[in-house]
C-alpha cells in the first residue's frame, strides 16, 4: 500500500522537476520477472530507476536505513519500504551470499529486480567489471537481463551529497538478454562470468562509459 503511494506521487513529481530524458523503456516486460542491471554512479539511482519503470523495482539497500531509531528512523524505513527496496547486511558475508536468494525470490514472485553488476559505485566514471551475481541469477532464474546505462546521476546527487540537485539525467534501456541453450554443458563458472560479461558490454554501449576492466573494491566509508 506504501509503495503504491509513494509510486503515485514521488514519479509525476520527480520528473517534472529533474525531466529525465528516457530511451528504451518499451523494452522493459510489463509483467514477468525481469532482471534490470545498470551501472552505477550515486545513491540517486536506486531511486531514479524506480521512478521511471512504470512497474515497481526490488532493490537491496543497506541495512543500516531499515535500523535507525526514532522519528527520523521511522521516516527511513517508510521511504525505503515505500520505494520497494529491501534490506541486505552489507558487512555479513552470509548475508550476502542470502541477498542472492532474496533476488531470486522476488524473480519467483514474477517480479522485476535491480542489480549493480558493479557491486559499488563507481567514483570516476569509469565502468568496472561486473560480479557474476547477476549472471547467476539469469541462469537460475531464467529471467531476462535488461541493462540500463545511467548518465548525470553522479550530478544528480553527488558522493557525500545528503540532497539530490538539479541536473541532466538520461535512462537508457537495452534490448533484452535472455539465456537460452548456449550455455548448456558449459562450466557454471565459466558460463556466469560470459553471460557477465556479455551485459557489462551491453551496459557500456548504454552509458558511453570507459571500461576499467577490473574490479571495483567499496571504499571503507561509501
Amino acid at each position: 500500500m506504501l509503495y503504491q503511494v509513494l509510486h503515485a506521487v514521488v514519479p509525476p513529481v520527480a520528473k517534472a522537476v529533474w525531466r529525465p530524458t528516457v530511451r528504451g523503456l518499451d523494452r522493459v516486460p510489463a509483467t514477468g520477472p525481469v532482471i534490470i542491471a545498470s551501472n552505477h554512479l550515486s545513491f540517486a539511482d536506486s531511486v531514479v530507476i524506480p521512478i521511471v519503470v512504470p512497474r515497481k523495482v526490488v532493490f537491496l539497500a543497506k541495512s543500516d536505513y531499515f535500523t535507525g531509531t526514532g522519528v527520523k528512523g521511522a521516516a527511513s524505513r517508510a521511504w525505503f519500504g515505500g520505494l520497494g527496496m529491501l534490506p541486505v547486511d552489507r558487512e555479513d558475508s552470509a548475508a550476502a551470499m542470502g541477498s542472492l536468494q532474496t533476488a531470486l525470490d522476488v524473480l519467483g514472485r514474477g517480479e522485476a529486480f535491480g542489480i549493480y553488476p558493479e557491486g559499488t559505485r563507481s567514483r570516476d566514471g569509469r565502468l568496472y567489471r561486473g560480479r557474476t551475481g547477476v549472471a547467476h541469477l539469469a541462469l537460475t532464474s531464467g529471467a531476462p537481463v535488461v541493462p540500463v546505462g545511467l548518465t548525470g546521476t553522479e550530478q544528480l546527487q553527488p558522493i557525500g551529497s545528503k540532497l539530490p540537485r538539479l541536473a541532466k539525467v538520461t535512462v537508457a534501456f537495452g534490448e533484452p538478454i535472455t539465456v537460452g541453450t548456449e550455455y548448456d554443458g558449459v562450466a557454471p563458472g565459466r558460463a556466469r562470468r560470459d553471460l557477465t560479461d556479455r551485459i557489462m558490454s551491453a551496459i557500456a554501449e548504454l552509458s558511453g562509459q570507459v571500461e576499467a576492466g577490473v574490479y571495483n573494491d567499496r571504499p571503507v566509508l561509501d
